[in-house]
């Protein structure tokens, strides 16, 4: 897909006005906070994101992990079960986000897939280092499995998602279940997924500081936070863009936003699954920008109803 270019860059008038409320706010660049200070930041602009659906039913448990206990949130839809399981991992870079940032999305994901959604409150930096959060993600997509009969789900239909870091997350797991012997994947659901920490291609570099995206230092607080070495960068488990086998994962549709500074490496990795063989469907959103999906705008209802679409073909696909 081609770029935007710098002198037609128009986003959407409702993402405007957003961006608008934003500038007024002058809220302090990123990298000059606490991941603490960064995290209380996010949950005071949830009450900015779309309004909570209700769903059938929602649980909060704590799964074991090898770091510890693992918080899940597993949403039910209306309906009788049993129920395919989405396992969702949420967006903030790897230091930001929980289970309540990200509600609203899973519980959307839930009624319009008419699926299971466990979400994954996985360990975060800096508190907890690379590789913590993806062996989290893991473990929890192995517990589901292995335990969805006790909460109406059905083992054979699991798909993986995530948004921003949260995609990066659901591709290191679909690549561990691969390479690990499962649990069987139906589908990966990448919603502006960060895929390569290289920060290198046009979108991450033009769009940084503007439109909502973070600056470059802001970039480089996010890798100090989650990375103890530079060489890591490199690691097909940080930057999965460099994963040099791609074939036989699950079905998958990415989400990009014309605006987002994440939008090419998401692109550019459906590009290489399409190449390895896998189903792959690429929808760009014009105007929109960065974890769109998550707030109030016309095209974010469309977004996460077209995902939701997605996702209930995969788990009725033999």
């Amino acid at each position: 897909m081609s770029g935007t270019p710098e002198d037609q860059a128009i986003p959407h008038p409702q993402v405007q006005a957003y961006l608008n409320r934003l500038a007024q706010a002058n809220v302090g660049a990123l990298h000059t906070f606490t991941p603490a200070q960064a995290r209380a930041g996010w949950h005071r602009q949830i009450a900015m994101l779309a309004e909570p659906e209700p769903v059938a039913h929602v649980e909060n448990r704590t799964i074991p992990g090898a770091d510890g206990p693992i918080p899940v949130r597993i949403y039910t839809p209306h309906g009788d079960g049993p129920f395919p399981l989405l396992m969702f991992f949420h967006g903030g870079g790897f230091v930001l986000g929980d289970l309540d940032t990200h509600d609203g999305l899973c519980r959307s994901l839930a009624n319009g897939a008419g699926c299971l959604v466990v979400a994954v409150d996985y360990p975060r930096a800096p508190e907890h280092k690379f590789p913590a959060a993806p062996d989290a993600c893991f473990t929890a997509t192995e517990w589901a499995a292995d335990h969805a009969a006790e909460f109406h789900g059905d083992a054979t239909r699991i798909a993986v998602a995530g948004d921003s870091a949260g995609g990066n997350l659901a591709t290191v797991v679909a690549r561990m279940a691969r390479d690990q012997g499962g649990p069987p994947l139906r589908h990966q659901l990448l919603i502006y997924p960060d895929l390569d920490f290289r920060r290198t291609n046009v979108s991450i570099t033009e769009f940084a500081g503007k439109y909502g995206n973070i600056t470059r230092a802001g970039q480089h607080w996010f890798m100090d936070n989650y990375l103890t070495t530079e060489r890591e960068k490199l690691d097909p488990r940080v930057s999965p863009l460099l994963a040099p086998d791609l074939t036989g994962l699950p079905a998958t549709h990415i989400i990009t936003a014309e605006y987002d500074a994440l939008r090419d490496e998401g692109e550019q990795y459906g590009h290489r699954l399409t190449e390895a063989g896998v189903p792959t469907t690429i929808t760009r959103y014009p105007g929109m920008i960065h974890e769109f999906l998550r707030h109030p705008f016309d095209d974010s209802a469309k977004a996460r109803h077209d995902a939701a679409t997605i996702l209930a073909e995969a788990f009725t696909r033999t």
